[in-house]
């Protein structure tokens, strides 16, 4: 294989990497968005009487449920979350490195079409 076509499947390898790495990066937002949103909805429901009533949502529906239960489901969910986003954030860097590794390969490549 001649050094052009090595450095055009080098430079698809580039481009493939840099997609995912944006892929990674939505999926990161979108995970720190709902974290936020359900400890906002945990702080809220602090602020209610134990025996205040208290619905979530399914779906289109509300459904009556109790403010320990809803805690709890709260919690839980912000953990999965949590273990979610430290899931992502080490593809993060896995990817960051990959990227790095292929600009490096990709310049050496480049240099040696040039001379």
């Amino acid at each position: 294989m001649d050094i052009q076509q090595n450095v055009q499947e080098q430079l698809n390898q580039f481009q493939q990497v840099q997609q995912q790495a944006q892929s990674i990066a939505m999926q990161k937002q979108t995970v720190s968005l709902q974290i936020n949103e359900a400890k906002k909805a945990l702080d809220e429901l602090s602020k209610t009487n134990d025996d205040q009533e208290v619905y979530k949502t399914a779906g289109p529906l509300l459904i009556k449920t109790t403010k320990a239960e809803s805690e709890a489901e709260l919690k839980d969910n912000i953990e999965m979350l949590e273990i979610r986003q430290k899931t992502i954030e080490k593809q993060e860097k896995r990817i960051s490195s990959r990227l790095e590794e292929l600009q490096t390969s990709l310049q050496t490549a480049m240099s040696q079409i040039q001379q």
